[in-house]
This record gives C-alpha cells, sequence and structure tokens, in this order.
C-alpha cells in the first residue's frame, strides 16, 4: 500500500511538473520543429521522438541527440521522485500528445504512427 501511495504521488507530481519538460528539449530548433510539421517527426508514447518513415540522416542524429538529453532528464526525475524511468517517459509520452496539433503525429502504445 504505501508503495503504491508513493508511486500515486510521484506520478501526480510528475504529471504537472514534466508537462513542459519534453518541449524544451526539441524547442527552438528549427529541424525538429520543420519535421513535426512535416509529418517526419512524431511524439512516441514512450516520451521520445520518433522517425516517421525513413529519415534523412541528419534529421535521424537531432532525433537521437533530444531522446538522449529526454532519457538523461526521465533518469534524473526518476532518482529524485523515487520511480522508474519508464514511469517518467510514459508520463510525459501522454502529457506530449495530449498536446500535439491536429494534424500532427504521435505513435501509440501498440506501435502504430497515429495522426491527431
Amino acid at each position: 500500500m504505501m508503495k503504491s501511495l508513493r508511486t500515486f504521488f510521484a506520478a501526480l507530481a510528475l504529471a504537472f511538473g514534466l508537462a513542459t519538460l519534453a518541449p524544451a528539449a526539441s524547442a527552438g530548433d528549427p529541424v525538429i520543429d520543420a519535421a513535426i510539421e512535416a509529418g517526419e517527426v512524431g511524439e512516441r508514447i514512450d516520451g521520445r521522438l520518433g522517425v516517421i518513415g525513413s529519415g534523412d540522416p541528419s534529421l535521424i542524429r537531432k532525433v537521437q541527440e533530444i531522446n538522449n538529453r529526454r532519457a538523461a532528464k526521465y533518469a534524473q526525475v526518476a532518482a529524485e521522485t523515487g520511480t522508474t524511468v519508464a514511469e517518467v517517459a510514459r508520463i510525459t509520452g501522454e502529457k506530449q500528445i495530449a498536446k500535439l496539433s491536429r494534424g500532427q503525429w504521435y505513435m501509440d502504445a501498440s506501435g502504430t504512427w497515429k495522426q491527431k
């Protein structure tokens, strides 16, 4: 019971605190922003960006750089809150998908790309 209560409060804190975490990793990067608008990059339910289809090698590298920064932040938050990296990433992914604009792409839990 104590573990589930701790997890609940940690998840609640993450839901509010991480809502702006992931956008900071890509905001202002014109390559990523343009790729998102063009439907070449989307948010994944696991809190990472994904390249839709076959991407240009430079775009793939940019996405990997951002995902590496996100993973490091997720690990830091997980350690600070006593949760798992996967839990932090999932909550962030859900928040990012919820904030997408109409027409932007996301990957759901089944691994399928969908347009919002």
